[in-house]
């Protein structure tokens, strides 16, 4: 893998572990949210700056970013679309 595709894969992974939406980890790190599905997507290209953000707003070491996948895993799935119900 490449260095653009490892930071998408682990860009997802570390979001839907966590329960993140694109939404929420864009704003809470400064960006659009267009330019996180477009790094997801291994369309856009992260400065260290906004890896710093978005490991910082992820609560975990940027070089996270770059953790080679073990051999065979399977692609992480999106959240589940739609938003999540509000509690009263």
């Amino acid at each position: 893998m490449n260095g653009r595709t490892l930071v998408a894969w682990n860009l997802r992974r570390l979001r839907t572990e966590r329960g993140v939406s694109q939404e929420r980890l864009a704003a809470d790190a400064g960006v659009d949210r267009a330019y996180i599905s477009e790094l997801e997507r291994e369309r856009g290209n992260a400065s260290v700056d906004l890896l710093d953000r978005l490991a910082g707003v992820l609560s975990v070491q940027v070089s996270e970013f770059l953790r080679v996948p073990p051999t065979g895993s399977e692609k992480v799935k999106p959240l589940r679309a739609g938003r999540k119900p509000t509690t009263r």
